[in-house]
């Protein structure tokens, strides 16, 4: 039963990250803390998502937004430390409903079409938030995918910034919990295993993309949203 649960969840989440830009860690986690242990899961989830983003990076560069990209980076410099001081004072279950909350709020705004204006210093403020919830729980995307959603950007353009941001945020994050925490040879068994699965999903989260609109594409991104807050809040109560 563990075997068809791991399955699962790396082939629907490699699907889901492939096809929006968001959803592999928002997904994967998760369900990969039922199986695991809390470093063992994250640290899964890290390296399959850098080889999703190396393998895509290519086919997308030409939509990456680079001043965006550059803000999002800039931010998130600040924003590790930020998550790793969290991650050791802060009680890792009451953090959790906090950011549920606070993802469900946000979902409701956007859903009402509450619109955000871009600017720098909110792309920075972006970036740096998914940044800290990079270091302190695993999941960057929430941040990024209510703030492009609430702005409006382009399916394409979220898609190809957010994947070349993820794979240097996840990379920087992996290489720091190796250097500081260790690694198993069970953590990278395993995620050999999950290869063949990504890679499945990459063909045909390719495939969906190109036939979701712009509104269908927005409605994915909501689901996904609502999800994780309620798991994190519903999770932990």
């Amino acid at each position: 039963m563990d075997i068809v649960l791991f399955v699962f969840i790396i082939l629907f989440a490699s699907i889901l990250q492939t096809s929006t830009g968001f959803g592999f860690s928002i997904m994967a986690t998760p369900f990969l803390l039922l199986l695991f242990n809390p470093i063992e899961a994250i640290r899964i989830n890290l390296i399959l998502s850098i080889v999703i983003s190396l393998a895509m990076i290519r086919a997308v560069h030409r939509d990456i937004d680079h001043n965006l990209l550059k803000r999002f980076s800039l931010g998130s410099i600040a924003g590790l430390p930020i998550g790793i001081l969290v991650l050791l004072f802060i009680d890792m279950d009451s953090l959790k409903i906090g950011i549920g909350l606070l993802v469900l709020s946000l979902t409701f705004m956007l859903v009402i079409r509450l619109r955000i204006t871009r600017t720098a210093k909110r792309d920075i403020t972006a970036g740096g938030m998914s940044g800290a919830l990079t270091s302190s729980i695993g999941m960057p995307g929430p941040p990024l995918l209510l703030y492009l959603s609430g702005t409006d950007t382009d399916k394409a353009k979220l898609r190809s910034t957010t994947l070349a941001f993820y794979l240097l945020i996840y990379s920087i994050s992996l290489a720091v919990q190796i250097a500081t925490v260790g690694t198993t040879t069970e953590t990278w068994i395993l995620s050999l295993y999950g290869l063949p699965l990504v890679f499945a999903g990459l063909w045909a989260g390719q495939k969906l993309y190109h036939i979701i609109n712009q509104q269908q594409f927005r409605f994915v991104t909501y689901i996904i949203l609502v999800f994780t807050g309620l798991y994190l809040l519903f999770g932990n109560i």
